[in-house]
């Protein structure tokens, strides 16, 4: 195969190839550094790209695999994480000037994880500030590869606009609110955001440490089970991971849905913030579903009314008590609206924090009996 058509692969496939010794590991890095070097200009989709280390763990991966040691799907699969995961060796900003210079001595677990499994790092992908919000980025902002005045999403849109613009093979996102999801939607991509628990996130840098998880951004849903087969599982570092084997997501894509229940939320799409084409695509989609088995039923969510209050406070209290030391020292080192927030979180009483809390147990409690 022509090494520059080799992005253009799915990471399935190119896993494939690389099994079979089709396709090298180095060849794959390679021709993923070089489109990086001549198209990232455009998107802003990396702030660190590890060339040097890439290329040795590249032939390393190379070495082993022709000497008849294969890790499995991931193994010399070039993939890039978002930038607020600690990597050892590696810049690791979280997206902030605070931590422009900051040199983890130990990786993340799901970055350890993927190295574990043999994947190659290829470098570390944009990010807003501390992953608060979605908008604000203090490097640069990641460009949406389908339209280049268009955003890419926040908060991993460095990982959603590399991954569609062909710039790694998948890669990692974290979300609290939508940050997998935004950047997936708007870059045509699949993002999943996994139940909280299923992934570590010792070493990832918190936006809301009760909300935040990590999970794949992809460019196929093959692509992103074998991604979450990586990096999924208990870890003793992270005591909110759960102590249960990890599947093999890819084995299970049957495509066989029946009997499985979808609930379509009646007030989260029944309103005006809902765009009349979305709300179509959404409809329709909803019905191919129950078309080949799944049953599809709309329910209600009273609850959902105060979602914006409750999620408002918690975005805003509990990152204001991880950067509390630096809010006090070095809050003009923020971004604007982030201190903004910062500011507010820390005024907000604890009681408004606990019934924030409070209603979100009762929200989940609908959920469950809906």
């Amino acid at each position: 195969m022509d090494k520059v058509n080799i992005p253009f692969l799915s990471a399935t496939e190119l896993s494939r190839l690389i099994e079979r010794k089709e396709v090298s590991p180095v060849e794959a890095t390679e021709a993923y550094l070089e489109r990086i070097e001549d198209l990232d200009f455009k998107f802003n989709a990396y702030l660190t790209v590890c060339r040097n280390q890439a290329l040795q763990d590249a032939r390393e991966a190379e070495r082993a695999i022709s000497q008849g040691t294969y890790l499995g799907p991931m193994h010399g699969v070039p993939v890039a994480v978002k930038d607020q995961f600690w990597s050892k060796g590696i810049r690791s900003t979280g997206g902030s000037r605070i931590l422009a210079d900051f040199i983890p001595d130990e990786d993340a677990t799901v970055v350890a994880n993927l190295k574990k499994a043999g994947a190659i790092l290829l470098g570390k992908t944009n990010v807003t500030e501390f992953a608060i919000t979605g908008f604000t980025h203090r490097f640069s902002t990641p460009r949406n590869p389908w339209n280049l005045d268009m955003y890419a999403g926040g908060s991993s849109g460095g990982s959603g606009a590399g991954t569609a613009a062909f710039l790694c093979a998948t890669s990692l996102g974290e979300d609290t609110g939508g940050s997998i999801r935004f950047p997936a939607t708007w870059c045509g991509l699949v993002g999943h955001r996994p139940s909280w628990g299923l992934v570590s996130r010792y070493g990832v840098m918190s936006g809301v440490w009760s909300m935040d998880t990590v999970g794949p951004i992809s460019r196929t849903v093959e692509d992103a089970a074998i991604t979450l087969g990586a990096i999924a599982g208990h870890d003793p570092k992270d005591a909110y991971t759960w102590d249960i084997p990890v599947p093999d997501y890819r084995s299970a894509l049957d495509g066989n849905i029946d009997g499985m229940r979808i609930g379509v939320i009646a007030e989260q799409l029944n309103n005006d913030l809902v765009e009349t084409d979305v709300r179509e695509a959404f409809v329709k989609a909803t019905t191919v579903l129950g078309e080949i088995g799944a049953s599809v039923d709309e329910i209600s969510l009273p609850l959902t009314a105060y979602s914006s209050v409750m999620s408002g406070v918690l975005l805003n209290v509990e990152p204001a008590g991880t950067y509390r030391d630096w809010v006090r020292d070095r809050l003009q080192d923020f971004g604007h609206d982030n201190r903004i927030g910062l500011l507010t979180g820390s005024i907000i009483p604890a009681q408004a924090y606990y019934k924030a809390q409070k209603l979100r147990s009762l929200l989940r409690q609908q959920v469950h009996e809906a």
